[in-house]
């Protein structure tokens, strides 16, 4: 599974452009006063403007090539704080998941993250860079039922819960090393923080098995 477009809400697209063209440096691709885009390796990430007062938060995550998590620790560093465990670490090591990641807020305090996954084998020679991403990993989507809207989106496009796991009543995760949906139900928190999911609107175009898919959530 890709994920070829990944579309969220902010209610200040302003600060929304300023720190993904200007902290991290993404590629501005369009912006008008509704919405913007920018370029994210092969993927796309946007954001619409919605009036409320509460910003919307989400989860979702970059690949990195399989041997830069380092380096993107001290790129990222430069330009943003990085989220820290309770024993004050920045680097989560997912054993099962054969992947390493570190966390950040943006502007909106979404939680976003840069994952490398060893099974991938994407090792990438050249420094870290904003090049160095190559796509959308990750979107958290948040549900009373994450196994119910799991199956959902296995009969719609045919992909299948992450043999990795896990698959749980209150957290699944749906697609592979390229791809996820991790579904989480509104009584966690996004790891590694006390932010609790919450249940946002989320559209996304992903393809699999050569077939693309539009997706809307909440």
């Amino acid at each position: 599974m890709e994920i070829l477009e990944l579309n969220l809400l902010s209610n200040n697209l302003s600060d929304t452009k300023n720190f993904y063209q200007n902290t991290i440096g993404f590629n501005l691709r369009e912006e008008t006063q509704h919405h913007l885009s920018f370029d994210v390796g092969s993927s796309i990430l946007r954001f619409d403007l919605v009036d409320t007062i509460q910003k919307p938060t989400y989860h979702f995550a970059f690949t990195i090539p399989s041997n830069k998590i380092n380096e993107a620790m001290a790129w990222t560093l430069k330009r943003t704080p990085l989220i820290e465990h309770d024993d004050k670490t920045l680097l989560t090591n997912f054993d099962d998941w054969k992947a390493k990641a570190i966390y950040f807020f943006d502007n909106n305090q979404n939680i976003v993250e840069f994952i490398s996954r060893a099974d991938l084998n994407n090792p990438d020679d050249n420094p870290f860079s904003i090049e160095s991403i190559t796509s959308i990993s990750e979107v958290g989507l948040v549900t009373d039922y994450p196994i119910q809207l799991g199956n959902e989106i296995i009969e719609k496009t045919q992909i299948t819960f992450f043999e990795k796991g896990p698959k749980r009543e209150d957290f699944a995760a749906v697609g592979n090393d390229t791809g996820l949906f991790v579904i989480s139900n509104p009584n966690r928190n996004w790891y590694p923080t006390k932010q609790q999911a919450q249940p946002w609107k989320v559209k996304t175009k992903i393809r699999s098995n050569k077939k693309d898919y539009d997706l809307e959530f909440n």
